[in-house]
């Protein structure tokens, strides 16, 4: 496999395993070489030099005991022998010492041997017969003087002693060289360690720098190309596969923001020549709106002079000519003087109807519970004749035009009392709670309700559910009341739950000022 093509966590571990072992191989050389220098100082420190001394003690103890028996010799004193028993007792130990020291050194153990052999044949040749005769035949002083076979036995015995401690001490120079190298090889090994330990820091430095640090400098550079607005750039990486994938990545996702960009770009412009021509729509649609108001508004009050006179002359030849006619021209007399009313009505609502929000007065504080109450007395003597019951609970005060709103609340109870049920005293409920930041009023009765299917037709401007004859009116009550709550910035529904009568429910803004004072209601169950 190329190397070029590795990952960079690959380069890495390979690098550390290279580095591992080296220092492996290091280690165990040190391990053995620091092994050699500790046995060979032990050697040196607890053999070779005690061995040492132990020669030059037995040399010491040799002169000793030749000393003692010449003295004994002379005097023939057995106290003269003391000093030659101890230092044979000495010698004896020495030997066995020396014996146990040099036990691994077969050369020198047998020095050791060979010295035993010299020191016993004096004893045993020279002076164990000298001590016998003159412990017979009493001191001499002929007897003390040193002969050639004493003097060759003695001189045999220390040559030995001497060659011990020759080759002791040749032998301890070479293990202290020995301990001396093996040093110096500790120090070259842990100097070669230090060297690639250092050399693998400088080696990892580099590659991080070259795998690493520069690929992603010169990443960092193509994407702040990029990120100045320069989107079409494309961005190439180098070094180890995880930034060269990481790169084509990056332009991966270069390539799909620029492509959505370029496409809210293109939908920004759409918006844009959509709001544009919505707002000349909504221009135009408000100029169109003010113009139909204006004309509705002039139309309705221009046909009020006509219509009056219409209808003025059409009721005077009901007065005058009833019942001078045959049967039939006094029905279309009828028909024409109830046409002209009904056509005064709906021109009266329509004018009512354009005026919604084109006069007005402003918005003032305004207490609900006061424009119910004169609501209702708009219909007192039609509650009385039926018995009807009209209740509410404590209602809020907001902002808006107390005509519309008493509007508003005269059509809702006219309705009310309108639509009522043959079979039921009337019952009318107003009642109010707050949602969030509005408040949502409520009129409920108990009449003869409104199919599901109609609960948004009945809000159309002069759509009937009914019939002239069975209910009488012009269709534009409940349109009325609707623009008037989106005047005021609310919106009207009727409740589908209601399963008797019809339940109106419509919101209006809680004030701002007044948002703390309005916040508690009071809701009243009505039986």
């Amino acid at each position: 496999m190329n190397p070029t093509t590795w990952s960079l966590w690959r380069r890495i571990i390979a690098l550390c395993a290279i580095v591992a072992g080296l220092l492996g191989l290091i280690a165990v050389s040190a391990t053995v070489t620091a092994g050699t220098n500790r046995a060979d100082t032990t050697k040196v420190m607890d053999r070779l030099t005690p061995a040492l001394v132990n020669a030059e003690q037995l040399y010491s103890q040799l002169l000793r005991q030749q000393t003692s028996v010449r003295t004994f010799l002379l005097t023939g004193k057995e106290s003269d022998l003391d000093t030659y028993k101890a230092a044979q007792q000495s010698e004896t130990e020495i030997l066995a010492d020396s014996e146990r020291l040099l036990s691994d050194e077969p050369d020198l153990l047998a020095a050791v041997h060979d010295i035993a052999a010299a020191t016993s044949q004096y004893r045993r040749e020279i002076t164990e017969p000298l001590i016998a005769q003159t412990r017979s035949d009493g001191p001499s002083a002929e007897r003390a003087t040193p002969t050639d076979t004493s003097r060759a036995v003695y001189t045999a015995a220390s040559d030995r002693i001497n060659t011990l401690r020759t080759a002791l001490s040749t032998r301890r120079d070479a293990v202290a060289a020995q301990v001396r190298s093996s040093g110096n090889m500790l120090i070259l090994l842990l100097v070669f360690a230090g060297i690639v330990i250092i050399v693998a820091g400088v080696a990892l430095a580099l590659l991080l720098r070259r795998l690493v640090t520069r690929p992603v400098t010169e990443l960092a550079a193509e994407v702040r190309i990029v990120a100045a607005g320069n989107y079409d750039h494309e961005i190439t990486g180098g070094g180890p596969p995880e930034l060269a994938a990481l790169a084509a990545d990056v332009d991966t996702m270069r390539r799909r923001i620029n492509t959505e960009l370029q496409d809210v770009v293109e939908a920004r412009r759409l918006v844009e020549e959509a709001n544009r021509m919505l707002e000349q729509q909504a221009a135009e649609l408000t100029r169109s709106n003010r113009d139909l108001e204006q004309f509705a508004y002039v139309a309705s009050h221009d046909l009020q002079e006509p219509l009056r006179k219409v209808a003025s002359f059409c009721q005077l030849l009901q007065r005058r000519y009833a019942r001078q006619l045959d049967e039939r021209a006094d029905q279309y007399i009828a028909f024409a003087v109830d046409g002209a009313q009904r056509m005064q009505r709906l021109i009266n609502d329509l004018l009512a109807f354009s005026r919604i929000g084109r006069l007005t007065s402003g918005f003032n504080d305004i207490d609900l519970n006061t424009v119910v109450v004169d609501a209702a007395e708009q219909f007192e003597s039609q509650r009385a004749a039926v018995g009807a019951e009209i209740t509410f609970t404590e209602l809020p005060v907001v902002r808006g035009e107390e005509p519309l709103l008493g509007a508003l609340f005269s059509n809702l109870i006219g309705n009310a009392l309108k639509f009522r049920h043959p079979d039921r005293t009337p019952r009318i409920i107003v009642d109010s709670r707050r949602v969030g930041d509005e408040y949502e009023i409520s009129v409920e009765d108990n009449g003869i309700g409104i199919e599901p299917e109609f609960a948004d037709k009945v809000f159309v401007i002069f759509q009937r559910l009914h019939a002239k004859d069975a209910y009488p009116g012009t269709g534009i009550g409940l349109a009325i009341a609707k623009k008037i709550v989106e005047y005021h910035g609310g919106r009207i529904w009727i409740d589908p739950s209601q399963t008797e009568g019809t339940l109106f429910r419509f919101t209006l803004p809680v004030p701002v000022l007044d948002d703390d004072a309005a916040a508690p209601l009071l809701e009243e169950s009505v039986s």
